[in-house]
């Protein structure tokens, strides 16, 4: 059959497919659920395992993916109980037929009531398809809402660091990114103004000449074109429109009711760091019992040593290869590569001799850099590469505390900094454990 918008044959089939579009939207809302579901909580493992490896595109991509995921599962679920709830009033029209106020037999002033605030049992099921099916439908569009506010930040994010802050086209850059960053966020602001009122930057004549040129550009960083006639379709029906108003204080509540938590101290919360008097569980590898639990800054086997060894394992991150970079300018190289980066065009002329010289040397600055105190006692460390048993990378090393005494004792890890020249030494972390040898 042709797919000519103007058909009659076309028509009648898109109002056949309306009439039985209930059925794919319960199919697909349920294997949606069932998928987003099981997908939520390695997203979050993800994203919290980017975080604490410093992994910057890789953890905005898997917050964006998990508040999409939030968004259309919260939604797909209001969609299913209001169908169900549909489902349930057609069932009952069948058995029931209308509401027969007279036969309720109530007082007139009752019976008036009911009649203008309920009204028809029909026009409550109609209204009850209205809501489903503009539910669903908005469901997959805040998801482009999502991307699109995405891809503005990103593309703001691209100017400042490949345009403005390039020193090989230098001073172009400047002349060129900073105009057209003001552009940007001046668009963005502007385009945000005619979303949230509903096109009343399109409405004023002299305005729209004006807007136009900034609704062209941000129709292509937004992605706009691909759902625009979803978005026109809603704005054109006073039911769809009413629901649009209402979106954004609705997720500002949520955003809002989702903040709130239970405070069972003035002083202490899980968040707070380990020191002489608090043991935080993110300090003891033996105690990182949940997916998403991970080693922050430095760990140790466990809060109770039985061994007459310590374990010390301290979490890569950029810092620490800055730190080393100040403190031995030789090994900074001329290209860092460090990054979101491809092998195919990445090539090396360093030798594996020379490679491996450049390794020792930065270890030997890092256990240069690092120092470890058990009480007030300083300990010789030599730190190695190594992985946690979460497999992270960082840097391990074992202390032998056989001399130690039994009970409480405190680590303490530091390291040196620069600061206008002068070397200075600072805690990285304090985690208190308790000695008692088999």
């Amino acid at each position: 059959m042709s797919n000519d918008y103007n058909n009659p044959a076309f028509k009648k089939l898109l109002q056949k497919l309306q009439e039985e579009s209930w059925q794919l939207e319960l199919i697909i809302s349920g294997f949606a659920i069932f998928g987003l579901f099981s997908a939520l909580t390695p997203l979050g493992v993800y994203a919290k395992a980017a975080q604490n490896n410093e992994q910057l595109y890789a953890f905005i991509i898997s917050v964006i993916v998990l508040v999409s995921c939030i968004i259309l599962l919260g939604n797909l679920l209001f969609h299913v109980i209001l169908r169900g709830l549909w489902i349930g009033a057609l069932g009952l029209r069948y058995v029931s037929g209308d509401i027969d106020y007279d036969y309720l037999k109530y007082s007139p002033k009752f019976t008036r009531y009911l009649k203008k605030r309920v009204g028809s049992f029909d026009r409550y099921i109609s209204r009850l398809e209205n809501y489903c099916s503009i539910i669903f439908a908005i469901s997959f569009l805040l998801i482009f809402y999502v991307l699109a506010f995405t891809f503005t930040m990103l593309t703001i994010a691209l100017i400042a660091n490949y345009v403005i802050d390039n020193e090989s086209i230098e001073p172009w850059g400047n002349y060129i990114g900073i105009p057209v960053l003001i552009f940007i966020i001046f668009g963005m602001l502007i385009t945000f103004v005619d979303f949230i009122t509903q096109g009343w930057l399109k409405k004023k004549k002299w305005i729209s000449r004006i807007y136009f040129p900034i609704y062209w550009v941000f129709s292509y960083i937004t992605l706009s074109f691909l759902y625009r006639p979803i978005v026109y379709n809603f704005l054109d029906n006073k039911f769809g429109k009413r629901i649009s108003m209402a979106l954004l204080p609705i997720y500002i509540l949520i955003l809002v009711g989702a903040s709130f938590k239970n405070e069972r101290s003035n002083y202490f919360n899980r968040d707070i760091s380990s020191n002489s008097i608090v043991g935080n569980s993110l300090n003891y590898e033996d105690m990182l019992i949940d997916e998403e639990d991970f080693i922050e800054d430095v760990a140790i086997s466990s809060k109770v040593i039985t061994q007459p060894y310590l374990k010390i394992f301290l979490v890569f991150d950029d810092n620490i290869e800055d730190n080393v970079f100040n403190f031995n300018p030789g090994l900074k190289p001329e290209r860092d590569i460090r990054g979101f980066k491809t092998d195919i065009i990445f090539t090396t002329n360093i030798s594996r001799k020379r490679r491996d010289s450049l390794r020792r040397s930065y270890i030997k600055t890092l256990n240069d850099i690092y120092s470890i105190r058990i009480d007030t006692t300083h300990y010789d460390a030599e730190f190695i590469v190594g992985e946690s048993l979460k497999k992270q990378k960082g840097f391990e090393t074992y202390i032998g505390i056989k001399d130690l005494s039994e009970g409480k004792h405190l680590l303490a890890v530091m390291r040196k900094r620069l600061r206008k020249k002068d070397t200075q030494t600072v805690y990285v972390e304090r985690i208190p454990f308790w000695y008692y040898p088999d």
